[in-house]
């Protein structure tokens, strides 16, 4: 038995797929079956470490972007797509898996193109509270559609509803792990009473993000641990600037900023939290909510990326979060959102409750057991 992951580049849709990854070894082990065979293909493998850790074979096949903005680019990639979907029909042949999942993005349509023509089944998941342009292309030939928001059911056409399901989100077993807020704080070193503002900006960290909370710091450590992810590009500019800012200050070390965070520190960094502050993609979104914390979100704007905003909007209407656009984010307001979030614990409470009730935590068993029922029924016939 085998089975096939593509996603485009982004930790969005790459680590959802690792999820599903661990749901599948986990059935086949309670259920006796003989482990499947699992590839990655996409340009990229975006993290090899976790290919390598649950045993994924990674495939490269090229894909094209298509930008929102007039670019001469968009001509180049597009024969570049094109070269991909020819690679990705020879490599599908030769492997010919019982079923492949695709979590969209650009790297994913030379393979779910190539799956079309090769009549493989395909289940696409769409995380975003409105699909995107490879996960529309992708549910004319998918046999199953998993969505984690009613908005994004309803945006794809109506002949294909009888395919989809609101699955949630899936999510690694380790974030799934929940930490209490003594043992967060005591892992990290930070001060126990007083609330712990958690910054997360993305994988990659954001710029814009970094910059309003290091004008905000004074205000910031004056009543809080501050556990601030920066991104592995900003960390250094982004330490030393903290530094100046903070020299003589009598709570400098109420600042922790990291460059990244691994799964172990994520964990304690959301049980130490008592408000969480970051970008609003669905993937972010949902581990906030898994966590059952109240949150501050910053969507990327709309010029930028389509989905982001929505996401936070249909989030924040749950009361679980509040949003603040980058036309609106100021450091005052940043500031003050955390202040009134973290150190009221009636708002903090009903926030965190709200929260724990709008993930799926059983999203990636959910996918895992379909792809199975699904492959081992191809692989009879």
């Amino acid at each position: 038995m085998k089975i096939l992951f593509t996603a485009g580049g982004t930790g969005g849709h790459f680590y959802p797929l690792i999820a599903i990854a661990e749901a599948i070894r986990d059935v086949v082990t309670e259920q006796k079956i003989l482990p499947p065979t699992l590839y990655y293909l996409a340009d990229k493998p975006y993290d090899e470490e976790a290919l390598f850790a649950n045993d994924i074979i990674f495939l490269q096949a090229p894909a094209g972007k298509i930008r929102r903005y007039a670019s001469f680019s968009n001509v180049t990639d597009l024969f570049v797509t094109v070269a991909g979907v020819v690679k990705a029909f020879f490599i599908l042949l030769k492997v010919y898996p019982d079923v492949i999942i695709s979590k969209g993005g650009y790297a994913s349509v030379p393979t779910v193109i190539a799956a079309s023509l090769l009549r493989i089944p395909l289940i696409a998941h769409e995380s975003d509270a409105r699909p995107g342009r490879a996960n529309l292309l992708a549910a004319k030939s998918a046999v199953r559609i998993g969505v984690a928001f009613e908005s994004a059911r309803e945006a794809f056409p109506k002949k294909y509803q009888y395919k989809i399901a609101k699955t949630g989100i899936p999510v690694r077993k380790t974030l799934l792990q929940k930490v209490s807020r003594a043992e967060g704080i005591q892992k990290l070193g930070l001060d126990p009473l007083i609330p712990t503002v958690f910054i997360v900006g993305g994988s990659s960290g954001s710029l814009r993000i970094n910059e309003t909370v290091l004008d905000a710091l004074p205000d910031l450590v004056s009543f809080a641990n501050v556990v601030h992810q920066t991104g592995k590009t900003h960390f250094e500019s982004t330490r030393q600037t903290a530094s100046v800012i903070l020299g003589k200050n009598p709570h400098k070390d109420r600042y922790h900023p990291y460059p990244y965070l691994n799964a172990d520190t994520l964990t304690h960094a959301a049980g130490a939290a008592d408000v969480v502050i970051a970008r609003a993609g669905s993937t972010s979104i949902t581990e906030i909510s898994l966590w059952g914390k109240p949150s501050v979100l910053i969507p990327i704007p709309e010029s930028i990326s389509h989905d982001q905003r929505m996401n936070a909007y249909t989030y924040a209407h749950t009361g679980a979060a509040v949003v603040l656009e980058e036309g609106n984010l100021t450091p005052h307001v940043l500031a003050s959102e955390a202040k009134r979030i973290s150190t009221d614990t009636g708002v903090a409470g009903r926030m965190s409750a709200l929260a724990a009730g709008f993930a799926n935590p059983d999203a990636a068993r959910i996918l895992a057991e379909e792809a199975l029922r699904i492959a081992l029924s191809h692989e009879k016939n």
